[in-house]
């Protein structure tokens, strides 16, 4: 299935909401049955122990009432009272450690499925939304084990056992405790089934704020320098205000939930101490009784007032793992390559080979402006961003009705593409801004897979190769040359964890970067900064090239590499490339004509059609685009 056809199906989803269901949090918690069934048996025990209290203080109150002697019942009620905390206090830190242990699960799965997501994916959302799904989402699911869900384990083996106890006591007492809870659970019931939709919609709009402040503080420089701090800051405060808005909807529902509980035990407490008192009257009951009943109604009490939480709880993680589940359920980068069937193998002397390949992306229609919003950052980060890697420019759709409804446009990037990168040769892309020239590179490395027509590595179809071998055949320098935070020696061991010290100095000092190990003490343990911002420009973009090179790749795929380079390292950069790219074939996407006119072959690009095929003097003659570029030194 093609990219855009993913896309188009992605929105349909996306437009739906992430939900969860409850069966959904299973699995987290069966991976810790063992601690869940020590909680269970502590619950039961505990329980135990709760509900033999309210008998042996109705004995207590029988005995001093007819003046007899206590012996070892007070010590017995002392002894379970201190069990009961012991037992509580264990129970707590093995829930507690649960419900660590759940947020951690969550997060290993949310992570490796993030990670492996395809890139279409990655270049449709917001980074800080998927940050968020991370750190705060999971964080919800916490709460399910520590304040719900497994309190209330042990809460309904209370709850059974004080209505027994309650029916021995006096069963006309039962009656009528049991009326006034079955009218609070109704209405808590009630209320609570529109926690889920309003704890849904906090989590979004806290995903909304990280992606705000993420937009913010990544262009942080550019911002200042356009003296938009002002503007960006008002764009995040809208954000944080939608999400305090929904927080507050949230804990509107929440505060009409959880009083029921106490309600009903002031209620069910009248109740009893007036029917209760006018029975001891009569003579239907003793003291001694009414005593243990109102114990029990006490216990009974809390785990209803448990139950009431847990529901809360319960209610406001699904809402959060329904946005983890979101991004779990999508399928990874390599899931459906068992399915393709590749085009049968060629025999070519060409490293790589483009067959009239052709590829589009989706582009949703301009969303609608929402009544009220002045900020880019209210727009609904959740649907499209096109996938061209040269052009593409992120596109957010809107939640209006219109936008559910319009379908997205199909732009095509490649039309019909064919040509040859001859084995161990230096070929140059070239041509105008958004011709296509890093979506070539894209679909060599398949991050994308082509709409019609075959990418060949060696004669090979690149969709019939494990993307881990074809990869580790391609060394990469994108266009922008990111830098990881950490150190040189992070940064280049990316891509080769094994390499020695020595291999990493080497290749700093192949690229011109010897003066950047020498001005820190640290050496390789130098640290670049966020983005290498530690770096100048041309030293990050060395550093990716240094990257690249470490891994001894037999393909070099080098896009605009020499770009933010002065003449000086531009030169001593091509002398490393040249004795690097001995035996290697090396494509290559350049703005400057110096860095192509030596190539064994230029192809030219225009508007995703290869316009000219040949050497500098060639094309100069025979294609009027490369001649105008040449003219002017300079490759767009």
């Amino acid at each position: 299935m093609s990219d855009s056809r993913v896309l188009r199906r992605g929105r349909k989803d996306a437009a739906a909401g992430p939900r969860a269901s409850f069966r959904e949090l299973l699995p987290y918690l069966a991976e810790h049955r063992g601690t869940l069934v020590a909680v269970a048996i502590l619950s039961l025990l505990g329980a135990g122990a709760s509900l033999a209290q309210p008998l042996l203080a109705g004995q207590v109150v029988g005995i001093v009432e007819a003046g007899g002697a206590l012996g070892m019942l007070v010590w017995l009620l002392v002894g379970l009272l201190l069990l009961a905390a012991v037992l509580g206090g264990i129970q707590h830190y093995l829930l507690q450690r649960i419900g660590t242990s759940v947020v951690f699960s969550a997060r290993r799965s949310l992570v490796r499925r993030m990670l492996r997501l395809p890139i279409a994916e990655f270049d449709r959302r917001r980074t800080g939304d998927l940050v968020s799904r991370v750190g705060s989402d999971t964080t919800m699911l916490y709460a399910v084990m520590t304040q719900g869900l497994l309190d209330a384990v042990g809460g309904v083996v209370i709850f059974a056992g004080a209505i027994i106890g309650m029916l021995i006591v006096d069963p006309v007492l039962l009656g009528l405790t049991l009326l006034v809870i079955v009218l609070a659970l109704g209405s808590g019931i009630l209320l609570s089934s529109r926690i889920r939709p309003a704890s849904l919609e906090q989590q979004e709009r806290v995903g909304a704020v990280a992606s705000a402040v993420e937009r913010a503080i990544g262009a942080i420089r550019t911002v200042r320098a356009s003296n938009a701090t002002e503007r960006e800051t008002d764009a995040v405060i809208v954000e944080a205000q939608a999400a305090k808005r929904a927080g507050f909807r949230v804990a509107k529902i929440s505060a009409m939930v959880v009083p029921i509980a106490g309600i009903a035990m002031q209620v069910a407490f009248l109740v009893v101490i007036g029917v209760g008192g006018y029975r001891v009257a009569s003579g239907a009951i003793e003291i001694g009784s009414l005593v243990s009943f109102i114990l029990f109604l006490f216990l009974l009490i809390s785990p209803i007032a448990s139950t009431f939480g847990a529901v809360n709880s319960i209610n406001q993680a699904l809402g959060a793992l329904g946005r983890i589940q979101e991004i779990i359920r999508i399928p990874a980068e390599t899931d459906g390559d068992a399915a393709i069937e590749p085009a049968a193998p060629v025999a070519t002397s060409a490293a790589i080979r483009f067959d009239d390949v052709r590829f589009s992306y989706a582009v949703p229609p301009e969303p609608p402006e929402a009544p009220g919003s002045e900020s880019p950052a209210s727009v609904d980060p959740s649907l499209f961003v096109v996938p061209d890697a040269r052009s593409a420019r992120k596109v957010a759709d809107g939640s209006g009705p219109a936008a559910e409804t319009a379908e997205p446009e199909i732009r095509e990037v490649l039309k019909g593409v064919t040509f040859e990168v001859p084995r161990g040769s230096r070929v140059a892309l070239v041509g105008p801004s958004g011709a296509g020239k890093s979506t070539v590179f894209a679909l060599i490395e398949r991050f994308y897979d082509p709409d019609a027509g075959v990418v060949r590595l060696d004669g090979r179809d690149v969709r019939g190769l494990p993307r881990d071998e074809l990869r580790a055949q391609i060394g990469y320098v994108e266009q922008d040359a990111p830098v990881l935070a950490g150190s040189l020696r992070d940064n280049l061991k990316l891509a080769s964890p094994d390499a020695t010290d020595a291999d990493c100095i080497q290749v700093l000092r192949d690229v011109n970067l010897g003066a950047v190990l020498d001005r820190d003490p640290a050496g390789l343990d130098a640290p670049v900064g966020e983005d290498g911002i530690m770096l100048s420009g041309g030293e990050r973009q060395r550093l990716a090239i240094a990257r690249a090179l470490l891994a001894a790749p037999p393909i070099l795929l080098l896009d605009e590499s020499t770009s933010s380079l002065d003449g000086m390292n531009e030169q001593l950069l091509r002398e490393a490339i040249d004795a690097v790219a001995h035996d290697r074939t090396l494509l290559v996407i350049a703005h400057r004509l110096s860095t192509v006119v030596d190539s064994d072959i230029i192809v030219v690009l225009e508007h995703g059609e290869v316009v000219g095929i040949g050497t500098h003097s060639e094309l100069v003659r025979s294609t009027p685009l490369y001649r105008e570029l040449a003219k002017h030194q300079l490759l767009v």
